[in-house]
């Protein structure tokens, strides 16, 4: 069984252990298991193989394309299961938009809480289950970090989603990929022309960090266009005529 294992590619096998065929002979991570997702969209499927051979991803594009969706099922996909290669999926990023946390209340651990609801939301949905994201976090297979407690760390045996980076200047994008240490792998997720940051050397920060990942072998980059939204029929109408406008907020 091992030996045969060994010979099916990550697709093969995460297709497998949803299907119940391939069983796993370490003990699982959770009581529960992730559900199978399956890429709705070319894109969403180039994502999908980009990752099954080995490749670090830069998702960029419009909005409800479900960017974060399957950067999040990705990696739990892998850091949930026995015969998976890291150990935790990691999530990055920038907690403070207008870079001022004081208009919330509680301490800056409460305050960066408020960031992590989207992936609750997604942890809930992958799972079926409302306590999935706090389990995951109370068994250590999955961490929040902003951006302004990244220095001085390394990242090793996990997997990393870097969310939103349209709101992270190149300085931040910067000191989050030189903090990737041995047996990592890092998806970057956001869309320019989705930015809180107000300066315009700030703005194009992003644009020159996309031309650097551009010219690394490691990394597979899938532009996200309106074919690729699908969230609901009224985000893809309202998107798309803000694009058509030249609207970008």
């Amino acid at each position: 069984m091992v030996q045969q294992e060994k010979r099916l590619t990550k697709k093969q096998k995460r297709i497998l252990r949803q299907q119940g065929i391939l069983q796993e002979e370490n003990e699982p991570k959770l009581g529960f298991k992730i559900n199978n997702v399956q890429p709705l969209t070319d894109n969403q499927q180039l994502a999908f193989d980009a990752f099954d051979r080995g490749k670090n991803l830069l998702l960029h594009g419009m909005a409800g394309t479900g960017k974060t969706f399957i950067s999040m099922y990705l990696g739990l996909s892998d850091v949930t299961s026995p015969i998976g290669d890291h150990n935790k999926l990691v999530i990055v990023r920038s907690v403070v938009p207008t870079r001022d946390m004081g208009f919330l209340p509680g301490n800056s651990k409460e305050k960066a809480a408020v960031y992590e609801a989207p992936y609750s939301i997604i942890a809930t949905e992958l799972f079926n289950r409302g306590d999935a994201y706090q389990i995951l976090k109370q068994k250590n297979l999955i961490e929040f970090i902003s951006t302004s407690f990244i220095r001085g760390t390394t990242l090793n045996d996990c997997i990393v989603i870097v969310d939103e980076v349209s709101n992270m200047t190149l300085h931040e994008l910067d000191s989050v990929i030189t903090r990737m240490g041995k047996n990592c792998r890092v998806i970057f997720s956001g869309d320019f022309r989705q930015s809180d940051l107000t300066k315009e050397q700030e703005r194009n920060g992003l644009k020159d960090f996309m031309r650097i990942l551009n010219n690394m072998k490691s990394f597979e980059y899938v532009e996200f266009d309106e074919n690729d939204i699908v969230r609901s029929g009224l985000v893809k109408e309202y998107i798309i005529a803000k694009d058509r406008l030249k609207i970008h907020t």
